[in-house]
């Protein structure tokens, strides 16, 4: 049960997510603007709002120098990885690996999403098992912008709807992973949090501010991209706080 419905809100929402994302029109560079943009403002909502408040928890002063640490960690493993992949590949499409630097960073936060579920379910009573079939509801739909944010950069390199639906979906795999894990310990910890979330959050970082947003405004040099940035931040805070 707990690994049936953890499957549905991963590989489900964030599949879901990037079949909506695929859904819109790419063809015309100020609808790719606004769509990069809009899961830029998503995934900032998600990191700020969402895995660093979990990361930092009580507010610790020792969790909140190594979720700090975690996140500096986080983006220059990231940037290294850029710069090496433009080393070695220098014509590589910068959309499609600035979506799969961000599918990987998603996939990594949603372990310890999936030991939530987890640990829900392994209380072994009737209402804890109600209780985690209502937080696997709540993950599912917190996915869908994930899923959306990681397919839209991945279109607009011009991958296949396929290919890019898959990929979204493949970063709720581990959701599954992190549920049996959960169950069978219970909790990753204050400590294990911080440092996975902080590095998860670095590289969700790099990707909106490196690559999504300058890209967008290439795109499209006007006002446009902001506000469909900051439509994602109030979507992204919906989904969290919802």
């Amino acid at each position: 049960m707990a690994l049936a419905a953890t499957g549905v809100a991963g590989i489900g929402g964030t599949g879901l997510g990037g079949g909506i994302a695929c859904l819109m029109r790419r063809d015309s560079p100020r609808m790719v603007s606004l769509l990069l943009s809009f899961a830029a403002g998503v995934m900032t909502a998600v990191v700020c709002c969402d895995l660093l408040g979990e990361a930092v928890g009580a507010g610790e002063r020792g969790l909140l120098f190594l979720t700090a640490a975690a996140v500096l960690m986080g983006h220059g493993a990231v940037e290294g990885l850029e710069a090496l992949l433009e080393r070695r590949q220098p014509q590589k499409n910068g959309m499609i690996a600035a979506g799969m630097v961000l599918a990987a960073a998603v996939a990594l936060h949603n372990v310890p999403e999936g030991m939530v579920i987890g640990a829900a379910f392994a209380s072994g009573t009737t209402e804890e098992g109600a209780g985690g079939v209502t937080l696997a509801a709540v993950i599912a739909l917190h996915n869908i912008p994930e899923g959306m944010a990681v397919a839209g950069p991945l279109r607009a390199g011009n991958l296949t709807r396929r290919l890019a639906v898959a990929a979204a979906a493949a970063t709720g795999a581990p959701t599954v992973a992190g549920a049996a894990l959960g169950y069978r310990l219970g909790s990753l910890g204050p400590v294990g949090l911080a440092a996975t979330l902080g590095f998860a959050s670095g590289a969700m970082l790099y990707v909106v501010f490196g690559e999504l947003l300058p890209e967008a405004l290439d795109l499209w040099r006007s006002r446009a991209p902001a506000l469909a940035a900051v439509t994602g931040v109030v979507t992204g805070l919906v989904m969290v706080y919802g």
